[in-house]
This record gives structure tokens, sequence and C-alpha cells, in this order.
């Protein structure tokens, strides 16, 4: 399995709005995606800015071309972006994942 890691820097007046939105393009485009295993974004808030880190898994990084393109290192971004004053990294972090546990309750 391989895990993607994006992030991203928002004001904090679109932080509730561009987290409904990243649902509606990064999430729900990566899986739709064959290979997609799952996804996690993470929040903190700085001042007047919220970081927002998605990780989504894959099974293989062929999945992350289908999902990514050719050049799987650079995020995919979308035109709507501009609209919540984004600052996102350019590249993204692939890794290894060699232990994955989730407990519900």
């Amino acid at each position: 399995m391989i895990a993607r890691e994006w992030k991203c820097r928002v004001p904090e007046a679109h932080g509730e709005g561009f987290t409904s939105y990243l649902y509606e393009t990064g999430i729900k485009d990566s899986s739709a995606t064959p290979g997609f295993c799952g996804a996690q974004i993470f929040r903190r808030f700085h001042v007047g800015k919220v970081e927002l880190t998605l990780i989504t898994c894959w099974d293989d990084l062929a999945s992350i071309e289908a999902f990514a393109g050719a050049d799987i290192s650079q995020a995919r971004l979308y035109p709507e972006d501009k609209a919540y004053e984004l600052e996102p990294d350019l590249s993204v972090q692939h890794y290894e994942v060699i232990e994955h546990q989730v407990s519900i309750g």
C-alpha cells in the first residue's frame, strides 16, 4: 500500500468551505479511481490560516498515476481552488505503508 500526502493552507474564513469542497473534488475523484483504499483529512490552525493535510491510500503507484497523471509527484489541483485563496503545496509525498491498523469503538 502507498500513502500519498498533500498539504495546503487557506484563510480561516475559508476553512470549512474548502474542506467541503475538498470532499467534492479530491476525495470524490480519488475514491472513484480503481486502487483507491481510503483517505484522511487532518486540520490544524495557525494565526489566520487553516492547514489541511490530505492522506490518500492506494494499492500501488499505477493506481496513483491513474488519478494524478504521469508525474505523480505533482499535486492535482482544480480551477475553482482560487476561490478559496488556496496556498497549495505543488508537490506531494509518497510513503510505503508498512503498518495500517484501524480500531473502531
